[in-house]
């Protein structure tokens, strides 16, 4: 029962009650008809990762869908709050990927969807056995990781938005949402 497709969204949503400011940003990221099953970090193998709006069209309001969901929210003004998945993708398509899920507050898009990126290239690097300095920038590791032969592909997806000024909850999302 390995999902096939899957795709990646995001939103946010400000509200007075912290479960509406989470609906809206699930309406946003257009996944709030949806039952949402998280699941942990495995991108099955031969899982094409398609536009969002393709994959829209394969699942109907109603049902059961897993996702790798992050999810921060916040009713401090002011405060910037970041919700971001990341992927790794091996050459081989036999083998599984990762994906990640980071939280944080503080961090601009570009710094927290790098994270979720290099946790993900990290966690599929370690299980293929690629050597690499774990201190070193990201972006030194990423150049290793893909001139390993190993990793075809990493990104992120990331949602960022500042508490709302006058102290109503904002709520950031990011997924990788599976198509059965």
């Amino acid at each position: 029962m390995a999902p096939k497709k899957a795709f990646l969204t995001k939103g946010f949503g400000v509200h007075k009650d912290r479960l509406a400011s989470f609906e809206i940003a699930l309406r946003a990221a257009k996944i709030e008809k949806y039952n949402l099953v998280t699941v942990s970090s495995i991108l099955p193998p031969n899982c094409k990762i398609v536009p969002r709006d393709e994959g829209l069209k394969e699942i109907g309001a109603g049902e059961i869908v897993h996702c790798v969901l992050a999810r921060n929210d916040t009713n401090e003004p002011h405060r910037l709050v970041a919700a971001a998945v990341g992927t790794a993708v091996p050459v081989n398509e036999q083998n599984y990927g990762y994906i990640s899920e980071h939280h944080s507050y503080g961090e601009d898009e570009e710094k927290a969807g790098e994270y979720a990126e290099d946790l993900a290239a990290t966690m599929l690097a370690t299980t293929l056995g690629v050597e690499f300095d774990a201190d070193s920038a990201w972006h030194e590791r990423e150049q290793v990781y893909k001139a390993s032969g190993h990793i075809i592909d990493t990104t992120h997806y990331c949602q960022t938005a500042h508490g709302d000024a006058g102290g109503k909850w904002t709520t950031v999302v990011a997924a990788m949402v599976f198509i059965e």
